[in-house]
């Protein structure tokens, strides 16, 4: 059973389409992110499944049952807005109540359920506090108290951890993850913050220019990346231009802007670019091993480069090495902070060396 199926969705303002024929199906119970940069169009899909958008083209169905003609407050979705829109005014408990009350429910029964969600978001003695006396992270439970209470068959969240400081934000990714669990009610959760969608998602839509490129689970986006575009948005990437000298069943032969020649290369999206077609070449900063010269480290490594160590950046479990090429161009490898990269200099000439099945190779356009 789906929760939420959304069919050829498309959104058009004055001279402009927001979103373009966007199909997807979010199964019960599950964590649902949409990621991509500001702009792309995620924020109007969430609205439209709210309800506060009508499409200009497509449906939308909430348990089998086209929603189109309902207003948002008949739908059974609830939104979690990126300031929370907490009521200033209102205790902890009469925020939570508030919706109950607008349905008309017994006193009893609005004391007793808004007792019972805040016990299950960690809240259980907070309902006659004040929203001003509360944390980053209480506030950001209230809000999805207040709508957990009404028990909705989709929560949407509209990038709710974009307004707390990064310590906040970090510990919040893990109870947003937690709560969806506790409740297994379906989550759909827009965010542009790649880091978000692959820590809490099950599945991961990315979004560029009104459209999906690729749905998948975190794992999949990372690794098999289906576009240039997600190739370069999810994680981080070296990102090289390129011109394929040969394609057979050895896979690619480009020559790439780093000023090596790679081999044996996988094409990107299932596509393979002819001899001559311009190509974009990514490989992560983990997947490059760092040697001294005429170390014996790199030799089974078949991609080779040569330069020299141009910055080292210590950022905790990690340190990024970034080493300048003989043509000028900035590689970027990320290692343990501790072992060889601690070992490093600037200035130190350096050889790096990684394997073809960790670069992604993707046609351009001419």
């Amino acid at each position: 059973m789906h929760d939420l199926e959304c069919r050829n969705l498309t959104k058009r303002f004055d001279g402009f389409t927001a979103v373009r024929d966007v199909s997807f199906t979010v199964p019960a119970g599950s964590f649902f992110s949409i990621l991509g940069p500001s702009g792309c169009g995620k924020t109007t899909l969430m609205r439209m499944i709210a309800g506060f958008e009508a499409p200009s083209a497509g449906d939308i169905r909430l348990k089998g049952a086209s929603v189109l003609a309902l207003p948002p407050n008949r739908r059974n979705v609830k939104m979690v807005f990126q300031h929370l829109a907490l009521f200033p005014m209102m205790n902890v408990g009469e925020n939570v109540a508030y919706g109950l009350r607008c349905r008309k429910l017994p006193k009893a029964e609005i004391a007793r359920r808004v007792a019972a969600i805040l016990e299950r978001v960690g809240l259980p003695d907070f309902a006659g506090r004040s929203v001003a006396q509360l944390s980053g992270g209480q506030k950001q439970r209230v809000a999805i108290a207040r709508c957990m209470v009404l028990e909705p068959d989709v929560l949407l969240l509209d990038e709710p951890l974009g307004a707390l400081d990064l310590k906040l934000r970090e510990r919040m990714k893990v109870e947003l993850k937690l709560l969806q669990h506790q409740f297994r009610t379906t989550f759909v959760y827009i965010t542009h913050d790649q880091s978000e969608a692959l820590t809490m998602s099950d599945q991961v839509a990315v979004m560029n220019e009104g459209r999906f490129e690729q749905v998948g689970s975190p794992r999949e986006l990372y690794h098999a990346p289906a576009s240039a575009f997600v190739a370069g948005f999810v994680g981080e990437s070296n990102r090289w231009s390129g011109r394929v000298v040969a394609a057979g069943a050895d896979g690619l032969e480009v020559e790439t802007s780093a000023g090596v020649v790679l081999r044996g290369l996988p094409a990107g999206g299932g596509r393979m670019p002819a001899p001559g077609a311009p190509v974009a070449v990514f490989v992560r900063p983990a997947a490059i091993a760092l040697a001294r010269p005429s170390a014996e480290a790199l030799a089974p490594l078949p991609n080779r480069l040569a330069g020299t160590v141009e910055s080292v950046l210590f950022d905790g479990a990690a340190s990024r090495v970034l080493v300048r090429v003989a043509n000028g161009a900035l590689v970027e490898s990320a290692l343990p902070a501790t072992g060889p990269a601690a070992e490093i200099g600037i200035g130190e000439p350096i050889e790096l060396g990684w394997p073809s099945a960790e670069t992604r190779c993707f046609a351009e356009a001419a």
